[in-house]
């Protein structure tokens, strides 16, 4: 039986779509539906099996939850918005699942992968029982021995037959692309550059069963993260392969489940804030290397009191020139300075710093600074996804996952300390660093920007000078928009 629109308006589909997506909804569902028909016909007799397979008294949330881990692109795009405010609670209770979802996957299977991709003499034993499971791979428990103790770990081995599932949905996602370009016209939305994010974003998920890279990431992180007690990056093991990640066993409680008390909820919150954005953020290296994928199926609350982030197959390198840009655009902010928000902007993707849709993004976005909005990272995903929901941006995809990791991440941090103001957080770790470097400008280059603030001398100093404006700027937008609300009256 093929699918159509009947099935996807019987799984609330559209109510997973945050209200400030109100307007795209239709063509979002009508996407998703693309999808799903171009499927081969037993994938889309598996989709309607799973479906089968639930109980009469199923709920739309629960049918959309069995719907999603059929397909693991839609599986990990639903992560995303597991914990969005914009979402109905009960509905955000039901796809949490999507984070840790139990075992389902037949293991015997699973357990013949990972004996042939093992050395026949590696001295471990397995466990006959999955520990988790996500959306390309099963978590199998192991024990060894060494310098005589009994140690853990677990193997995280791809599903099998999930490299072609995988490639079957990205197949599809090109001619998703243009299906959108099309069906966007008709319902009169903004023309946007569907294809080169669809394209970005595949290669990026295509990533999800390259275990290599995943190894290649938890190396980096080890290293970034070697003199941060708070932060723990599970150690790699020997037994490693394309197509299984070996890693010692890490022993706590996805943070979300953590029974703490509200100082060491904060306390919790913080090291998430610090640890997994301004740790790499505010840095002078050339790239910074930031967890994409930070749901809370991946951040655990270990015995010892620390942080431990999972899944490292999902990651992104923002350069140091990308982060200087948003310095500048938060800055411009700060001081309302349109055109250095705009240049700032314009510099992260492919349009021009006095292009008219860019330019009245940025006077939206400082219109919400005079309601003394904070310009911090909250702001800054605001303006971009207003730009990019406007006009084709050009932005790459390492701000596409910077964007899906910050929402991400304060999706569950809400859920962990109600209220934590992580914006502020992320500010005053700035400000830290700023003091922290003063010395080390008196012997700089008054242009230099090497610092792990992305500021140079000259700017410390322009942003000074700028600061005497700022009344007058605030005092002239406080007056356009009052004479804006008249006009509307």
């Amino acid at each position: 039986m093929g699918l159509n629109e009947q099935l996807l308006q019987s799984i609330a589909l559209g109510d997973v779509i945050p209200a400030s997506l109100d307007r795209w909804r239709p063509l979002i569902v009508d996407g998703v539906l693309f999808l799903l028909q171009r499927l081969p016909p037993p994938r889309q007799a598996a989709i309607w099996h799973a479906q089968l397979m639930l109980p009469g008294t199923a709920t739309p949330g629960q049918r959309l939850v069995a719907l999603l881990q059929q397909c693991p692109t839609l599986h990990k795009l639903g992560q995303v918005v597991t914990r969005h405010r914009g979402i109905a609670a009960p509905l955000r209770r039901e796809l949490q699942v999507l984070e840790s979802p139990p075992a389902f996957t037949p293991l015997p299977p699973v357990l013949e992968r990972l004996r042939r991709e093992l050395p026949a003499a590696a001295p471990v034993a397995i466990a006959e029982e999955a520990l988790a499971e996500g959306s390309v791979a099963v978590v199998i428990p192991f024990t060894w021995r060494a310098g005589g103790e009994t140690r853990h770990g677990v193997f995280k081995v791809l599903k099998p037959g999930i490299e072609q599932r995988l490639q079957e949905e990205l197949a599809v996602w090109l001619e998703v692309a243009d299906f959108l370009q099309q069906r966007g016209r008709e319902l009169g939305l903004p023309a946007l550059d569907y294809r080169d994010t669809l394209e970005s974003v595949r290669e990026l998920l295509a990533n999800e069963v390259r275990l290599e890279v995943e190894q290649a990431n938890m190396a980096a992180a080890a290293r970034v993260y070697a003199n941060e007690p708070r932060i723990q990056v599970p150690q790699l093991l020997p037994w490693c392969t394309p197509r299984v990640t070996a890693m010692e066993r890490v022993s706590g409680t996805t943070v979300t489940d953590a029974r703490l008390t509200p100082v060491l909820r904060e306390r919790l919150a913080e090291t998430m804030v610090i640890g997994l954005l301004a740790r790499p953020f505010f840095s002078g290296g050339g790239e910074a290397l930031i967890h994409a994928d930070p749901h809370a199926g991946n951040l655990v609350a270990t015995e010892e009191g620390r942080l431990a982030v999972l899944d490292w197959s999902l990651a992104t390198h923002l350069s140091k020139a990308q982060r200087e840009a948003l310095v500048d655009a938060a800055l411009g902010g700060l001081t309302l300075d349109a055109p250095r928000v705009c240049r700032a902007v314009a510099s992260l993707g492919s349009l021009a710093p006095d292009d008219p849709v860019l330019r009245a993004s940025v006077e939206r976005a400082l219109g919400q600074v005079l309601q003394l909005v904070l310009p911090g990272f909250d702001w800054l995903v605001a303006l971009l996804d207003d730009v990019a929901s406007s006009t084709e941006a050009g932005f790459r995809h390492e701000l596409i996952l910077f964007r899906k990791a910050w929402l991400t991440l304060r999706g569950v941090i809400d859920d962990v300390a109600a209220g934590y103001p992580s914006d502020r957080t992320l500010l005053n770790a700035g400000f830290e660093r700023l003091i922290a470097e003063f010395p080390a400008r008196m012997l700089a280059p008054p242009d230099s920007r090497r610092f792990d603030t992305h500021l140079s001398s000259v700017d410390l100093i322009g942003l000074w000078m700028s600061a005497g404006w700022v009344p007058a700027r605030f005092w002239l937008g406080m007056s356009g928009l009052g004479a804006a609300a008249r006009l509307k009256q």
